[in-house]
Order: C-alpha cells, then structure tokens, then sequence
C-alpha cells in the first residue's frame, strides 16, 4: 500500500532490450525506436497486472477485505518487506545505479569489475538487513499499525500477535526483493529488456497456485476473515507461499545474466572503482525514501484506525490505481530514462528537453484516458473484490479518491527522472519533503476529524492531494534546470486527451448504466464474471471512441506508437 513511494520501489522500472553494453545506450535506443522497447516492456508488465489482480482477489476470497481484521493484519505484515526494501535499496538501485553502471561500461572491462564488487557488497548488506528485519517483527508491526484494547478503531492484541506472525514469514522478502532488483538493474544498464518484466508473472503464478492450496485445507473468506481463526499451519501456508514467490521471482534473473555478457566473482575490496560517488548520491536517495517512509508509518498507522474499508482495501485499491502508471509510465519512462542519462552525461540539454517532452505527450496520451475510463468503471471493477454492495461502494470510492492524482503522479515519475539522470539526487529529496509535509499533516488532519468509516477515503483523497502538489513543485524546477520542458505543447496535448477522454467516458457511463454497472441489483454488479464483462465491454468501447477521436485529429504520438506494431504486422 505504498502510496507515497516516489520512485517507483515496490516496482522498480524494468530494463532495456538486448545484450549491447550500456555505453551505446543513445545510439541504440535512437535506432531501435523508444516505441518497440516500451511495448515489450509494457507486454510483460500487462501480463503481470493482470495475474496481479488475479492474485488479490484470490486472496480476498480466501480470507476477506473489507471488514476482516485477517486481511488487514496480513496487509501490513507482507508490505512491510517492501518498506524495508525501499528504505535500503529501492530507488537507490534503479536512479543511482544505472548511471554509475553506464559510466562504468565505457571502461576497459565493460563495467564487469564495477559490477562485481557492487553484486557483492549488495548481497552482503542485504543478508544482514534481512536478518535484523526478521528479529525485530514485533516493532515493526507495532510501528505500522494503530493499536487499540478494544479493537474498534484499530488493532486488537490478537491482531498485533496475528500480524506479528505473518511477518517474520514475511520478512525474509527483503533479500529476495533486493537481489531481484539489484540483479535486473544491471541488466537495464546493459540493455536487456524482458526478463525482469516477465519475473513478476512467475512470483504471481506461484502465489495463487498457493493460494488456492490455502482455501483446499482451510476454506474461504467465511472461516478465515475473523483473527481467532488463525492456525500455525494457516500461517505457513498463507504467508510462505508468498515469500516462496518472490524468491522465485528473483532466481528467474540469474538465467539471463550470461545474456548480458557477464560473469560474477565475488569480490570484497569496495574500493576503487567510484563507489565513493555512489556512496555520495545513495546518501541523498537514502534521505528521500526515509522520509517517504516516515511518512508511509503515519499512513498506515491512520489506515489501520478504519473500520470497514481499512489497510487492505487501501492496498487493492492502490493496484487499479497503479495499474496504467506500471503498464505505461513505467514502461515508456524506462526506456526514455536510459537515453536522457546519456543526453545529460554529454551535457545536451535540448536532448534531454526532447526527449522529456515526448515522454510526456506519449504517457499522457495513454494516462488521461486511463484515469477517465477508471472512474467510469470503479464500480464493477470493486465487485471483482467484494459481494456486498456497501463493500463495493466502500471500495470504489476508495479508487475514485485516488484517480485525480493519476496524471500528475505519472508526470512526477517522468520529472524525477530528469534529476536522476544528472545525478542530483538532492532535489529530488527536497521535492519529496513537500509530498511527505503534505501528506502527513493532512492525515493526522483525517484521523482527527473523519470517521474511523471514512478514513480509507480520506487517505486516498490527502494522497492525490500530496502527490499532486509535489508534481508542481517538480515542474518549476525542471524548467529552471533544463530551460524549459516544451510546455505549451505538453499543455496542449493534454487539453486535447482530456477533452476526447471526456467525451469517451459519457459513452462509458452509459454503456455501464446499461449493463447494471452502477446498480446493486444489476448485471453488472452480480457477480465477479458479470462485473468483468461490464469493465471489459465499457472499457473497450471507451478505447475505441477515444481512439477514433486521437486518429481523426491526427495525433502524432499515436502515429508514433503503433508505427512500429503495424510495420511488424505487414512483414509477418
């Protein structure tokens, strides 16, 4: 539920292409079209996102959402793995390691000795984090979640105990969630695109076929939602499948690493090949994910007072949230990012320039929509989770809180990128104080004055409002930085892509009005296949009048998008 990451940790950015060492970066990515590269990415991540969503769901038949304290208590317990993970390594492997990987590669040995010594020193301060981590569960469930004698207005003792032992099953992901980002960021640097894409599917596919043993011995939502439910065996099963699954997701990576034209040796002398300088701009992404993360303790301490709509449904609805910024921003951001680090490397600010604002037109093109054709489907795409309409009301409400920030959220991720590419970290620390100031002094707001029925809601609503005022910030400052970001044609496009989202989301609503999408007695919302079919009917006529409105206009980022499919489709 880590909605306040600003750089991507939970999903750290995939990779590139192929086995061409990263000093051609430029070149290469030039020649063989940013277009190709996102949609390879994006065909993993979609992939992923869909087994994703599949998983969850799976998940809350198996022990409840909203209303079970079960769910809530395994919610914090499995994110805090990420926490911990973003606090270490997060960022600071895909912002700072790539430059300094593709600095490396220009040298004699390709950057292998470079990437031996950081494989090693990586590995060794992640075992003994992982290890601290595990022997100090019982502060971080503390830490996270707001207890209360009664339970009411958070979590009961049995709660704290129940959380207390997913976590140290949960726990141990630290180590495989760094090694499986350490390991795929080398391979970025290097130009391989696809497997660290592709490596969440298995970690998804593991989980459910583990998830689906847990309900075979033990049953539904119906007897496991409720905390005096949980068995020593529920708990093995429940939360060491899904650490099972992200260590299956990072041994996946090893498989590629002689792609990439690598070796390893395992080297502890880690000095001398300019980890001073990384040591110097991890300090400043240290910084910043400290404080996203003392800010992320407030929001899960203020989640966990909800009752109904609590942590777990926060999580879930964090998902549908992210679910066309990890298709799309992240994939189009990646492959634009390695190009403007070898812009910014040759000091060629109007690269740079170019390449932002066409990283924008092109995400926003796809986001805009993307936040229009969610709204109209929150509905349906909550009866996914949930049975009972008040539940389904509860969770849809919750995505719609979030959907205002959805744009400029995807800007902030493409912004960031600016400065990292530049290797100053320290700016994007203090554009995040403002997120994190925001954030946390409209959450102790919440928490004082909305009802413990409302405060999922009120999260979703002070994290758009936080995120979005962080995303301004980060406007003004690239445009000092890099002497403008092409504005008036981002603006422009923008206008246009909202305008045609607009008018593609009343047909939408309509469509869903039609199939009892909004309705609790309607088809609609009858059941998880009907309310499926609804958010793939609506959604697909949606893409097409949109679509039909961009090619009318004649939009070059379209053009510039399916180009590549189409040239592919005539020679097969």
């Amino acid at each position: 539920m880590s909605a306040l990451d600003p750089v991507g940790a939970e999903n750290p950015e995939p990779g590139a292409v192929s086995g061409v060492p990263a000093a051609q970066s430029a070149p290469v990515m030039k020649a063989r079209s940013l277009g190709r590269a996102s949609a390879l990415l994006a065909g993993g991540t979609i992939v992923s996102r869909v087994l994703g969503f599949a998983k969850t769901a799976v998940l809350a038949a198996a022990i409840g959402q909203t209303g079970s304290r079960a769910a809530d208590a395994f919610t914090v317990s499995n994110q805090l793995p990420n926490n911990i993970y973003a606090l270490v390594a997060g960022g600071l492997l895909s912002a700072v390691l790539v430059p300094q990987i593709v600095k490396a590669a220009k040298g004699p040995d390709g950057g292998q000795r470079y990437i031996n010594k950081i494989v090693t020193l990586g590995t060794t301060v992640f075992l003994v984090v992982t290890l601290i981590g595990t022997l100090a569960a019982p502060f971080l469930v503390n830490l996270y979640a707001h207890q209360s004698d009664t339970g009411k207005a958070g979590f009961s003792p049995e709660a704290i105990a129940l959380a207390t032992a997913f976590a140290y099953w949960c726990l141990p992901q630290i180590f495989f969630y760094a090694i499986y980002s350490l390991l795929s960021e080398v391979l970025n640097a290097r130009q391989i695109f696809g497997p660290f894409t592709w490596a969440p599917v298995l970690n998804n596919v593991v989980s459910i076929l583990g998830l689906v043993v847990f309900m075979v011995l033990f049953g539904g939502a119906g007897e496991n939602s409720l905390v005096a439910d949980w068995t020593p065996g529920r708990i093995v099963v429940l939360a060491g499948t899904a650490t099972l699954g992200v260590a299956a997701q990072a041994a996946f990576l090893l498989l590629f690493w002689r792609r990439a034209g690598l070796t390893f040796k395992p080297d502890f002398t880690w000095r001398g090949v300019g980890l001073g300088a990384t040591g110097k701009a991890a300090a400043w992404m240290f910084a910043l994910i400290l404080v996203t993360q003392l800010a992320g303790i407030v929001q899960s301490n203020v989640a966990t007072i909800g009752t109904g709509a609590s942590s777990a449904v926060l999580s879930n609805a964090w998902l549908i949230f992210m679910l066309p910024h990890g298709i799309i921003t992240v994939s189009i951001a990646t492959a634009y990012f390695t190009s403007m680090t070898a812009d910014a490397d040759r000091g060629d600010l109007r690269a740079v320039r170019n390449n932002l604002s066409s990283s924008l037109r092109t995400i926003g093109m796809f986001i805009v929509f993307a936040a229009v054709a969610l709204s109209v489907v929150a509905y349906p795409f909550a009866r996914f989770y949930e049975s009972r309409y008040d539940y389904v009301a509860a969770m849809a409400h919750v995505i719609l809180a979030y959907l205002p920030g959805l744009i400029l959220f995807s800007m902030l991720f493409v912004l960031q990128r600016v400065f990292f590419a530049f290797h100053e970290q320290r700016t994007v620390f203090f554009m995040q104080l403002v997120q994190s100031g925001v954030f946390v002094a409209g959450a102790l707001l919440c928490s004082a004055v909305v009802p413990a029925d409302h405060i999922a809601v009120a999260v979703a609503i002070t994290t758009s409002v936080a995120g979005s005022a962080q995303a301004v910030v980060a406007l003004v400052l690239v445009h000092r930085r890099i002497g403008g970001l092409d504005g008036r044609w981002v603006a422009r496009r923008h206008i246009q892509y909202l305008v045609f989202s607009v008018i593609a989301g009343v047909v939408g609503v309509l469509v869903v009005t039609g199939l009892g999408g909004y309705h609790p007695g309607g088809f609609g919302l009858s059941g998880r296949v009907p309310a499926i079919l609804t958010v793939i009917i609506a959604g697909l006529v949606m893409a097409a009048v949109y679509l039909g409105l961009l090619t009318v206009a004649r939009i070059p980022e379209l053009s510039a998008m399916t180009k590549p499919v189409l040239r592919r489709l005539r020679r097969s």
